[in-house]
């Protein structure tokens, strides 16, 4: 039976990656202003980041964000991008979602991973072996206590004794879980598993690209396993892109933060970013890793994602900050003017319109002066009528 086309949701995914020297209190009232203004521009969704160290990524509470933004914003969901469960006790992280579903009235979506940044863990003495373990040990309970469930268990980095929530969710069951899922298969396992939605981070990263499809594949296995179905419209793809109104003028705002981005990247990234000598601008187009061009480009990149994972829910921009303020907001603008009205087909009908005006344009032209032409002629014999019968 042919199923019906996913209609594509939009969105933006903000780790950030803020400037250094910039003053850290105007990039965090700028993160919510943006999620303000593509709620206005018609993005469905805004998921904010959580990371503690490097400097960059300033945002160590996605929950405080959403808190924030819910307050400024009307419709456009928002997302923990993600909460990284080895750092939190599994009640306290139960508890904070609970009340978020509940202050933004539902339009908050979860999503959990075992984290990135090995400073992060390393502070907090965990070892990056231990956890993706610990994550899932944290999203059982944390399940069943979304579940209303009491929960009794230990584990070697937590205690839980009668624990049990006293707010059940706002949303019934419970709210939206996404997991993260990058090259390896422990997203697709603990999606597939539990139930979950699945956040693409790395989608048009070499490693990510290639096995976005042997990735859902592991998820619809595991699915099936334990009885849940996969649902492709909650599967959301992550990706850089920055859009002008020329490739030239696109390649010029990006100097303004990608060699930044690219240092840190290289940092912190399993795979650090290489541009084998050339203009990393070039490297990053060439590879098809990022758009850095215009509305029409960004088009040819979510239809090579479709191609290549099929139907999926959410395009998310990866914020990377290449450009400065201004260049960032018009980027976004751009995408929403243009971009999502390609991609959704909403002007097919008005283009149709359009085009069949154009072609019968002087047809119309003449209908319109002849019936000008005959109204002039009946008002003048009606003249001549009533002049006739006042003699």
């Amino acid at each position: 039976m042919h199923k019906a086309p996913i209609p594509l949701r939009h969105g933006i995914f903000l780790a950030p990656f803020h400037n250094p020297v910039e003053n850290p209190t105007i990039g965090l009232r700028q993160d919510i202003e943006l999620a303000r203004i593509a709620d206005d521009l018609g993005y469905d969704e805004y998921w904010f980041g959580e990371h503690h160290s490097g400097g960059l990524e300033t945002i160590s509470s996605p929950e405080l964000m959403i808190a924030a933004t819910a307050e400024v914003t009307r419709r456009i969901r928002l997302g923990t991008g993600v909460i990284t469960l080895p750092y939190h006790n599994p009640l306290m992280v139960a508890n904070r979602i609970v009340q978020l579903d509940h202050m933004t009235r539902g339009r908050a979506t979860f999503g959990l991973g075992p984290g990135l940044l090995v400073e992060d863990a390393s502070m907090l003495g965990i070892s990056p072996s231990r956890t993706r373990q610990m994550m899932t040990e944290a999203v059982e309970v944390i399940l069943r206590l979304l579940k209303g469930e009491t929960v009794t268990q230990r584990a070697d980095w937590f205690t839980l004794e009668n624990a049990r929530l006293q707010i059940l969710p706002f949303t019934q069951p419970y709210p939206e879980l996404a997991v993260a899922s990058s090259g390896t298969p422990s997203g697709g396992r603990i999606a597939g598993q539990y139930g979950f939605s699945m956040l693409c981070v790395a989608a048009t990263d070499i490693g990510g690209f290639n096995v976005l499809g042997e990735n859902w594949k592991i998820a619809e296995d595991m699915a099936a396993i334990h009885g849940h179905t996969m649902d492709r419209s909650k599967l959301r793809l992550v990706a850089p892109m920055h859009i002008a109104e020329t490739r030239e003028k696109a390649r010029k705002n990006v100097r303004y933060g990608l060699e930044r981005w690219i240092n840190y990247y290289s940092c912190v990234a399993p795979q650090p970013f290489d541009a084998g000598g050339s203009d990393p601008v070039d490297a990053l187009i060439n590879s098809k890793r990022a758009v850095i061009g215009t509305p029409d480009d960004a088009v040819e990149m979510v239809k090579r994602l479709q191609a290549k994972q099929g139907q999926f829910g959410a395009f998310l921009h990866q914020h990377v900050d290449w450009a400065d303020w201004d260049e960032t907001k018009k980027s976004y603008e751009l995408y929403a003017r243009y971009v999502m009205p390609q991609l959704s087909g909403v002007n097919e009908s008005r283009l149709k319109s359009w085009t069949s005006l154009q072609e019968n344009a002087k047809s119309y032209q003449a209908k319109r002066q002849a019936a000008a032409q005959e109204m002039f002629a009946k008002h003048a014999a009606d003249e001549n009528f009533h002049k006739n019968r006042g003699r």
